[in-house]
């Protein structure tokens, strides 16, 4: 059975690979945290989960999802969280879940603009740069983009404007200087804290925000547009990118990446 070192040793992998990513950094801290509950606890994790697994949710720090991945890797010794972040096609398998492109498509889409998320591809379909991928024009490109607005769509999502509510507070802050600054690994050759970090709640729901700093992002210059919103919950993977519009009735104006007709419908009634 592995030791609590072996258990801590592949949280804290799963927690590099995210990192890589470019990934919520709570749920990076999350995963980090949770590896030094096990490397520090005085029993060993695996007589836990044979006694009983509920018990694992009292270590601190640990809820449902990570006591999942903790049981997969005592019972099995390795997690198919691990084994997905480590996939180099699972960009592309993403991509191919959306109906309205397959895996041909979804391939020549990550190859031609290096999209590989939903997120990315919903701003690809919004900003144009879809339809330039050989194969695709604009009816498909509006088709997939109402596909991946309907994937994201759930009862319990943040609305448009308190995602917008949260993108104006970071960048009111980062403008005035009074956010803590951290430096990013990728694409930061000096090392230098740059990037302003914003920790805030609305309601129940807790965010972290801070400017995207994907090779995308550095291409365009929009490291100080592009904001991404992260919900700040160790069991759900969500994340939202507000960017300037470039086009149309929402040129200049604060968008949400895939809800651009939520967005149209809040700003029409402020």
């Amino acid at each position: 059975m592995p030791t609590n070192a072996d258990v801590a040793s592949h949280l804290r992998a799963i927690a590099a690979a995210l990192e890589r990513e470019g990934a919520n950094p709570y749920r990076i801290e999350a995963y980090r945290r949770a590896a030094d509950a096990v490397a520090s606890h005085p029993d060993a994790i695996a007589a836990i989960v044979a006694r009983n697994k509920d018990d694992l949710v009292d270590l601190p720090g640990i809820g449902n999802a990570l006591a999942a991945v903790i049981i997969e890797v005592v019972e099995t010794g390795t997690s198919t969280t691990l084994d997905g972040l480590q996939d180099p096609d699972r960009a592309v398998r993403a991509l191919a879940s959306i109906p309205a492109l397959g895996p041909v498509r979804a391939n020549r889409i990550h190859k031609t603009l290096g999209v590989d998320s939903l997120d990315d591809l919903a701003a690809a379909a919004e900003d144009g740069r879809l339809q330039t991928v050989p194969g695709i024009g604009p009816v498909l490109a509006a088709r997939v983009a109402d596909a991946v607005g309907a994937r994201t769509d759930r009862a319990d999502r943040p609305t448009v404007a308190e995602l917008l509510d949260v993108d104006a507070e970071y960048r009111t802050r980062a403008e005035a200087g009074d956010l803590r600054r951290i430096a990013p690994k990728a694409h930061n050759p000096t090392g230098e804290a740059w990037l302003p970090i914003l920790h805030t709640a609305r309601g129940p729901r807790r965010y972290t925000a801070l400017f995207s700093n994907t090779a995308r992002a550095h291409e365009l210059d929009k490291t100080r547009d592009w904001v991404v919103i992260y919900l700040d919950d160790p069991d759900r993977d969500a994340q939202w990118t507000v960017v300037t519009g470039a086009s149309g009735a929402l040129a200049g104006r604060r968008v949400v990446r895939g809800r651009e007709g939520e967005t149209r419908a809040h700003l029409a009634e402020a």
